[in-house]
């Protein structure tokens, strides 16, 4: 919903009722991966997409009905032999689409939800996207770090749910919970589906060189919150990275430990060492290694700079396990020669890091080429619909 909240919100304010699609489970190699979402507004225009293009128009048509007639509907769209054009998912994946009205009626809670994401605060929706009793279908329960508000159905499944997704908002998850019908964890007939909005993860780029402007450049379209460190303010200025969220003159090593210190690094950070000048990295990296788990820890330099440093870090403290977190020299082998060409490099060595890629051409593989948990790991054998949910066929 993130990507469609905007257009949505001003729908939602101006009285209209909108039909929002959203990518609730996958299988195989599905295109997006679940909490994709489309909008279709009370005037036919379109937002974001569930599909990439597979299926847009018959979800189109869906959400244009359910806007109308305000019934929800759980569609599965996949892979058949005997129409695999039907509604054009020939990349031969299955989606679980969960297609809803949204207005002030269906969701009174959508406001508070749009203010938290815009300050950066985590907050997530779970859904009812399955349930016996149709009433409940479309429900909404908005979780934050210290409590809920909304009414799934009952005060059960509110604290059930509550509950269990306050792992998956601090996470970043998107997922599918399945209860009983009053939300017994054991059980079925409720099935949840739960969008967690999480701030942005940042990037930390130490050094402002021109390698980091190309990567800080990067790192935003991305979808990171950028940093850019350098403790010489004639090279760490505004105007040299337009566009980042905050440049920032300070000795790296002290910048990165006050950061550590007041818990604004978390698993999903980056940090990417682009100074190469020991009196610098040496320091911010015993800094990085010693610290929380991160996503990410990259060091520029030649093989000769970094057998250097990790000399320097182990005089320093720096234990061999700790080391193994570094990846040095950054980024992946593409023969990158220019910054923006190394920028691509570091980027794909921190995607493929952070979902299991090889870094392989995916002509030369056999296996899935999705390699993240969002992913059903043990689809069903014959797509089937289940109860309350509608199957289409590709």
């Amino acid at each position: 919903m993130r990507e469609v909240l905007d257009t949505l919100l001003t729908g939602w304010q101006s009285g209209t009722t909108a039909g929002l699609a959203t990518v609730v489970r996958t299988f195989q190699s599905a295109p997006r991966p679940p909490g994709a979402s489309m909008l279709v507004s009370a005037d036919g225009t379109v937002a974001g997409s569930v599909s990439g293009g597979c299926v847009e128009g018959a979800v189109y048509e869906l959400a244009t009905q359910v806007a109308k007639d305000g019934v929800s509907q759980l569609v599965r769209y996949g892979i058949s032999d005997d129409d695999a054009f039907a509604v054009g998912l020939t990349c031969g994946g299955i989606l679980d689409v969960f297609i809803e009205p949204i207005s002030r009626a269906t969701f009174a809670l959508l406001d508070g939800v749009h203010d938290d994401m815009a300050a950066g605060r985590p907050v997530g929706v779970a859904t009812v996207i399955e349930h016996p009793d149709a009433g409940w279908i479309g429900r909404h329960l908005v979780v934050r770090p210290h409590g809920f508000e909304g009414d799934l159905g009952s005060d059960r499944a509110n604290h059930a749910v509550g509950d269990d997704t306050q792992g998956l908002l601090a996470a970043g998850r998107n997922t599918t919970l399945t209860y009983g019908p009053d939300g017994e964890r054991r059980g079925e007939g409720l099935r949840v589906f739960f969008a967690s909005y999480a701030p942005r993860p940042r990037l930390l780029v130490f050094g402002a060189i021109d390698f980091a402007t190309a990567l800080a450049r990067l790192g935003t379209f991305l979808g990171y919150r950028v940093t850019v460190c350098d403790a010489r303010g004639v090279f760490a200025t505004a105007a040299r990275f337009p566009g980042v969220d905050e440049v920032v003159v300070s000795w790296p090593d002290r910048y990165l430990r006050e950061q550590i210190a007041g818990g604004f690094i978390d698993p999903r950070t980056v940090i990417c060492v682009l100074t190469h000048d020991p009196k610098f990295d040496v320091p911010l990296l015993e800094a990085a290694l010693h610290g929380p788990p991160v996503a990410y820890i990259g060091a520029m330099g030649s093989r000769r700079t970094h057998a250097d440093r990790l000399e320097r870090l182990r005089a320093v403290g720096v234990t061999d396990a700790e080391l193994a977190r570094l990846r040095s020299p950054i980024g992946l082998d593409l023969g990158s020669r220019t910054p923006e060409e190394t920028a691509v490099s570091i980027a794909a060595e921190i995607i493929s890091l952070q979902w299991g890629g090889s870094g392989e051409p995916l002509h030369t593989l056999v296996d899935s080429i999705h390699h993240d948990d969002l992913v059903d790991p043990d689809p069903p054998t014959e797509p089937s619909a289940s109860p309350g949910q509608k199957l289409i066929e590709a």
